[in-house]
């Protein structure tokens, strides 16, 4: 059923615009890693990491889930590494580079020697381990505040719209534990919010995180707070609220705990997350783009 493995894309290096992709020394290999959920969840990234034309060979690993252990990151890093790339970028398939899994990515590259101990037995649960390799590799940026997210989550919007002008859109999203990365959350996700906007025409467009791993009482608070929003923009416009999840894939939050959240507001909430789309493929190609860049900058 998992398709995780994804191999050389020789099939598209002829439309690829590869000269994007190259590196001095040679072909570039890229690793789309994501945190992985049941068959479902894991196949909407292997769909958008089917799309993106890096121009080399891609791979597909996950940190959590049946997939983690089946296409584990030490392997990705065999595979390109017998198909002779000259370097690795790894691009997270996360909301937030302020996040764990963000971490257990850097460490896995070997760009940080600490991690979290709930976070290194995710990765031991798994088989999950360093590469044993010497190719330099390159921890890209998550979606942060990516315009390719203000697309998808602009295109989700519409579809559920009955009249955009008139009614308000509220941007629902996992979030982060500690209050540090909450606001860095936040300061990402604001231009996404008002790129959505523009893109839209909404009346109001606003964002809430429901910390959905935090203690107990902080994700009850941070709900309630999303509640109080979406309450005042149902007052200001009369009409029901739209409700978009920033959120990779369906599983659990989408399906089951952001809706028990809503549940009795004058809300319209679709539920579809941000894979796959196309737009994400192009944000793919743009994190390889933007990694090699920073190398060649680096160098001179």
């Amino acid at each position: 059923m998992h398709r995780v493995f994804l191999t050389s894309f020789a099939f598209l290096l002829a439309a690829a615009p590869a000269f994007a992709f190259q590196s001095a020394e040679g072909t570039v290999g890229t690793i789309v890693i994501a945190h992985g959920g049941g068959p479902e969840w894991d196949e909407r990234v292997i769909e958008v990491a089917n799309q993106a034309e890096t121009g080399g060979p891609v791979e597909v690993s996950f940190l959590m889930g049946p997939g983690a252990e089946t296409a584990r990151f030490q392997d990705a890093v065999a595979r390109l590494e017998a198909q002779g790339v000259s370097r690795i970028v790894v691009v997270p398939v996360l909301v937030s580079s302020y996040s764990g899994h963000y971490e257990q990515i850097r460490y896995l590259a070997g760009l940080t020697d600490t991690l979290e101990e709930v976070m290194m037995h995710h990765l031991h649960m798994s088989g999950i381990q360093r590469p044993n390799t010497n190719l330099p590799i390159h921890v890209a940026r998550a979606i942060d505040d990516a315009p390719e997210l203000a697309q998808v989550l602009a295109d989700r919007a519409l579809a559920i719209a009955e009249s955009p002008t008139e009614q308000a859109l509220f941007l629902i999203g996992h979030g982060s534990n500690s209050a540090e990365d909450h606001a860095a959350w936040m300061a990402n996700l604001r231009p996404v919010a008002d790129r959505v906007k523009e893109l839209t025409g909404f009346r109001d467009v606003k964002i809430g995180l429901v910390r959905d791993d935090a203690e107990p009482s902080v994700r009850a608070e941070a709900v309630l707070a999303a509640r109080e929003l979406i309450e005042l923009q149902h007052e200001a416009t009369g009409r029901p609220v739209v409700v978009v999840p920033i959120l990779i894939s369906k599983g659990s939050v989408s399906n089951e705990k952001l809706p028990a959240d809503l549940e009795g507001l004058p809300v319209v909430y679709g539920g579809e997350p941000i894979l796959p789309h196309a737009a994400m493929a192009r944000w793919i190609e743009s994190r390889v783009r933007e990694s090699l860049a920073t190398v060649t900058a680096e160098a001179r």
